[in-house]
């Protein structure tokens, strides 16, 4: 029988609570499968990058370089680029800056909930992984998950972007974002908000390496297979299953994070979307499914003791 979810943590704000889980559960960290954190599974081991760079740790870090090759890759001007700590950072300084607001509900959680102001929208939307019609329009955009859903580094809308590479790089620790402005006059007004050595040595270090290793079409192609191989093995277990455009979906089953957590697999609460009752399933490496299987069997076949 399963241990008794008692001590599970109260699942946090943005997922990725994974270490956490498997201390209270007793488990060993590699042994929970952690699919609530959105990130891409087909990405390269950044821990093989990040080795070659552990020299820079002695240095102060010097953004420009690396500004230089992002603007490259999303083939725009270095002078409408900043790169940030994380796309957390990125939304802080816009918010700093302007403010803002969201016109409808459920949104990301970290983007301004002001009376008035710039309109914020992610694209693909989140929590529903829709992307944004041609019709739909926004001042700022969250494009943190648009290249694992399209294949292409931005939408190219109007507006300011934020943007998050540690979701396409799969390395959230290293914390590499970016904000992008239409008018280099408004990079200063962001940038001022910004702290001094704000990005490490280490992980704009390792930018050139993580851009070199991108495959943006063969990323979005290979989510989107393993994506419906998700949603056949969900519904396989007569799940209700919500999926759009997003490295991840979305099931409608109470209670479900807390059922599989000890069966080994771990899955996004949707409540501080406001969805109680709803999960967020990040997509698997096609080499994890199985292990999902394995907790869906335990968790809702009631065969299975």
């Amino acid at each position: 029988m399963p241990e008794s979810t008692q001590a599970l943590p109260a699942a946090g704000a943005h997922g990725g609570d994974g270490p956490a889980v498997a201390r209270a559960l007793g488990l060993d960290p590699a042994d929970l499968l952690d699919l609530s954190q959105n990130l891409n599974p087909f990405a390269a081991d950044v821990s093989a990058l990040v080795t070659r760079h552990l020299d820079t740790l002695g240095h102060y870090p010097d953004d420009r370089p690396a500004t230089r090759l992002l603007a490259q890759a999303l083939e725009v001007d270095p002078t409408r680029l900043l790169v940030t700590n994380g796309g957390s950072e990125a939304i802080a300084l816009l918010i700093a800056e302007y403010g803002g607001q969201v016109l409808t509900e459920p949104e990301f959680a970290l983007h301004p909930r002001g009376d008035n102001g710039p309109v914020w929208r992610s694209n693909p939307h989140s929590p529903t992984g829709r992307l944004a019609g041609p019709e739909e329009h926004a001042d700022i955009w969250d494009e943190a998950f648009h290249a694992l859903a399209t294949g292409h580094w931005s939408a190219g809308r109007r507006g300011l972007v934020v943007g998050s590479l540690t979701k396409t790089f799969a390395c959230p620790g290293l914390r590499l974002g970016y904000v992008l402005v239409e008018d280099p006059d408004d990079l200063a007004r962001v940038h001022r908000h910004q702290p001094h050595w704000s990005t490490s040595a280490l992980s704009l270090a390792v930018l050139p390496d993580l851009l070199e290793s991108a495959d943006l079409p063969k990323w979005s192609a290979q989510i989107s297979e393993a994506r419906e191989n998700l949603v056949a093995l969900l519904r396989g277990y007569d799940l209700e299953v919500t999926n759009a455009a997003a490295p991840w979906v979305l099931v409608d089953r109470p209670g479900l994070r807390e059922a599989l957590a000890p069966h080994g697999a771990l899955v996004r609460d949707c409540t501080s979307f406001g969805m109680p009752g709803v999960a967020r399933i990040a997509v698997p490496h096609p080499d994890q499914l199985a292990r999902l299987d394995r907790a869906l069997v335990r968790t809702l076949d009631p065969t299975v003791l």
